[in-house]
Parts: structure tokens; C-alpha cells; sequence
């Protein structure tokens, strides 16, 4: 068991299968030494377990629960086109995308919930650059969608 199986176990944390795209597109493309992420949504078992809008029908607690879960599903994508998350050597940057209700202002902390698990999984290497949007809808309807720039070895 590598050190970061290790650590996944310790946290409770399964990587889950890749998620389907949706459209016309790759989860994931390597370029050089990164990997880019198409944005993930929150999808557990092939479905979304919560829609709509943050500040609205989805509390930013919940919104901040799934971006962990979207970026679990990035991590699947990374892995599958370099083999094996040990080859991660810095998490780049995280891009998240809030679907927000027009009062709603709180992006940046719904998107602690990608940013705290990227850190508790990878330490020092999991600490990265972020932008945090608001956006007026998502695909399917989700809360949030995160994509992710990985370096690797």
C-alpha cells in the first residue's frame, strides 16, 4: 500500500470510478507534466444527490460537502489518465463554479470543501492557487462543479 493509499484509508476516502461525461468531451487531457480535469460535478453512483441553486434549495454547508465530492471525481479522472495518484506531485490550481442564487455571495467557502480535501489528502502538495465563481445555472442542474490543474512525475 503506497503512502497515499495510506492516507486515503486513514481519511475514509474511496476514489470513486470515473464519472461519464456528459457531453462531447474527455474527463481529463495531459499536457506535458499536467493534468487538466474537464469540470466535475458532485456525482455519487451516476447521479446528483442534490440540484439547484446555493443560498437557495441547497445550503452553502451541503454545496461545500459536494465540492469535496467533485473533486473526488476530478482526482478519478487524473487518475485515469496517469495511472496512479502517487504520481501527483503539486496540485496547480482548482477552478470551482457555484450555481448561486443572486443574493448568495459565499463561493469561496463553498469551495473550502474542495480545497480542505485536497489538503488533508495531499499535505504541502495539495495546496494550490483557486478561483471561486458564481454562476447562474450548472449542467443537470448541479450546485457546483470543481476542475482541477494537476502537475505530475
Amino acid at each position: 500500500m503506497s503512502a497515499l493509499d495510506a492516507r486515503l484509508a486513514e481519511l475514509g476516502i474511496t476514489i470513486p470510478e470515473v464519472a461519464a461525461p456528459v457531453a462531447a468531451y474527455v474527463p481529463a487531457a495531459v499536457s506535458g507534466q499536467l493534468v487538466f480535469t474537464a469540470g466535475q460535478l458532485p456525482f455519487v453512483d451516476g447521479r446528483l444527490p442534490a440540484t439547484g441553486k446555493v443560498g437557495a434549495e441547497v445550503s452553502p454547508e451541503r454545496a461545500a460537502e459536494l465540492a469535496g465530492i467533485a473533486v473526488l471525481n476530478a482526482l478519478a479522472a487524473v487518475k485515469s489518465v496517469i495511472g496512479s495518484l502517487d504520481r501527483v506531485t503539486r496540485i496547480v490550481k482548482v477552478t470551482g463554479f457555484v450555481a448561486s442564487d443572486p443574493s448568495f455571495s459565499g463561493q469561496p467557502a463553498v469551495l473550502n470543501g474542495a480545497s480542505t480535501l485536497l489538503g488533508d489528502i495531499f499535505g504541502d502538495i495539495g495546496v494550490h492557487s483557486r478561483s471561486a465563481v458564481g454562476v447562474a445555472v450548472l449542467p443537470l442542474d448541479a450546485p457546483v462543479e470543481v476542475e482541477l490543474i494537476v502537475e505530475f512525475a
